[in-house]
């Protein structure tokens, strides 16, 4: 009888981003609540 067994060992550590990646998801925030802004304006008429 054989008994294989296989361990895995994953580690996951948090990315560091860019100063150019920051500024990034920030204007892709801010374009993000704009839209959502003009939505909520659009859907009260």
């Amino acid at each position: 009888m054989t008994l294989n067994i296989l361990f895995f060992t994953i580690t996951i550590s948090k990315r560091e981003m860019s100063a150019e990646e920051i500024r990034h998801e920030e204007m892709v925030n801010k374009l993000l609540e704009e839209n959502k802004c003009r939505q909520a304006m659009l859907r009260q008429f």
